[in-house]
């Protein structure tokens, strides 16, 4: 391969560009800097040498053969420096990423502070264990007895992989690194655009903590355009790497399956919306509402509705009625500020508003609680509205029953949050059956227990290459 430098951008004349850091096989890059972004959200980054983030198929990865204990040392201790921060390296990421992420500081802020969780030891070997069966197939060859006597062998053997990250939430570079440690394998993290320094700063970290270890030669992370196809039409090849795991919207996943063939395979995380379904039960008291309201408010409001875990729409199993308590209920929780969300989210698009304005013309079909300057708003209609709620905008639908709700859902619902619990086994296999990924009681939509499937596999599994010997 030859060196190719990423499309760039004059830098904004205003605004003094952020400098973006890049990690090449646990190394700091030094390199001289391109510019990109645009005016208002400029910054630059080290050019790209390609060559530099591959690993040659003619030798192992640099962790291949590291104990999984070892590796799991490694995350722990991680974990530990990260929780510290005695290098500052946390905080001048977060200086960094509140100059240009759309999440408010104090949300990030808190975010920083919750990254350490992803690296805790029981949570780490939940993983393992659940996912895999143990680390014994990570570590060598599990035995395995076949019909009519015969013995077998499998190995999850280390895989080589590009991540293309969301930055949505800064726990998605915190867990795309934990789950490329744990493969053993070579790892390659594009850089997204809203989140340029949490990946980055997780690997210096480490490299800190154990400078030089086959774990931190095995990752990098770099920053190019989405879709650039000077670097991607190079990187991403079966020569190179076993497979493409990205995150991320429609374009995202399109463009990244121009690059799927023989030998090199799309590991997707597709684009994802939430809805929940609370049951008539919560209106047997002021509590029991009240309760519900807040646990939907929860999961409305979850990194101010930009994660896929966020519930957009909320059926209500009642009367209109009964649906706009509800609904007036979760308009005032929407307002309050939560581990991961701000009093204040994003003001109203303009787009959003005007469709807003025309349910509230429609009277008495369709009500709207709340205003347009972030502190949330909630509409009530007959069926889900035909647009996307953003920004703390909940949509709620009254239904007779709760199991109408459900032919609402389908394979692009991810996260159904249900109200009282004791409902979830009568509606989980219809559920599944239209689609939906994770049931869940309601308000607890965000935060994913490690060695649980993830949009419906088990991610480790997922990620490794299996190998037999028979």
């Amino acid at each position: 391969m030859t060196g190719t430098k990423p499309h760039s951008a004059p830098a904004s004349e205003t605004d003094a560009p952020v400098a973006v850091v890049h990690i090449v096989r646990g190394e700091v890059d030094h390199g001289p800097h391109d510019a990109h972004g645009r005016p208002g959200a400029a910054f630059t980054a080290p050019a790209l040498d390609l060559d530099r983030l591959v690993w040659p198929r003619t030798e192992p990865g640099p962790a291949f053969h590291v104990p999984t204990a070892e590796i799991v040392d490694v995350l722990v201790a991680t974990g530990e420096a990260l929780k510290a921060d005695r290098d500052g390296l946390l905080a001048e990421a977060l200086d960094r990423m509140v100059r240009v992420s759309p999440l408010p500081g104090e949300v990030l802020e808190r975010a920083y502070a919750a990254l350490w969780r992803s690296f805790g030891r029981t949570g780490l070997y939940a993983q393992i264990d659940h996912e895999l069966g143990g680390a014994d197939v990570l570590d060598g060859w599990r035995e395995v007895r076949l019909p009519g006597g015969r013995v077998a062998a499998t190995r999850a053997f280390p895989p080589r992989l590009v991540h293309v990250i969301a930055g949505n939430a800064p726990g998605v570079a915190a867990m795309s690194v934990v789950r490329g440690a744990l493969t053993k394998g070579v790892n390659l993290l594009k850089l997204p655009s809203n989140d340029l320094f949490t990946a980055t700063a997780i690997l210096r970290t480490m490299a800190a903590v154990a400078p030089g270890h086959p774990v931190v030669r095995s990752f990098s992370a770099v920053y190019w355009r989405g879709g650039d196809d000077a670097v991607e039409s190079v990187l991403f090849r079966p020569q190179f790497f076993d497979k493409l795991v990205a995150w991320g919207g429609e374009a995202t996943i399109r463009g990244a399956l121009r690059y799927v063939g023989p030998g090199f395979e799309l590991v997707s995380f597709d684009p994802k919306t939430s809805i929940s379904l609370i049951g008539r039960e919560a209106f047997a008291s002021p509590r029991t509402l009240a309760e519900a309201a807040d646990a939907g408010a929860a999961d409305a409001t979850f990194f101010n509705q930009q994660a896929c875990v966020a519930s957009r729409f909320q059926f209500v199993e009642g009367s209109v009625e009964e649906a706009d308590r509800y609904a007036a209920l979760l308009r005032e929780r929407l307002g309050i500020a939560r581990e991961f969300s701000s009093a204040t989210g994003p003001r109203v698009s303009t787009a959003l508003r005007e469709e807003i304005d025309v349910l509230r013309s429609m009277a008495p079909e369709y009500r709207v609680w709340g205003g347009y300057d972030g502190r949330g708003l909630v509409i009530r209609s007959p069926e889900p509205v035909d647009f996307h709620p953003d920004g703390k905008i909940v949509d709620v639908v009254p239904v007779a029953d709760l199991s109408e709700a459900v032919t609402h859902a389908g394979v692009a619902t991810q996260t159904v949050g249900v109200y009282p619990d004791t409902r979830k086994p009568q509606l989980r296999d219809a559920l599944a059956c239209a689609g939906v990924q994770r049931v869940v009681s309601l308000g607890q939509a965000g935060g994913m227990p490690p060695g649980l499937s993830h949009d419906g596999f088990y991610p480790l599994q997922r990620l490794m290459r299996w190998v037999n010997d028979e």
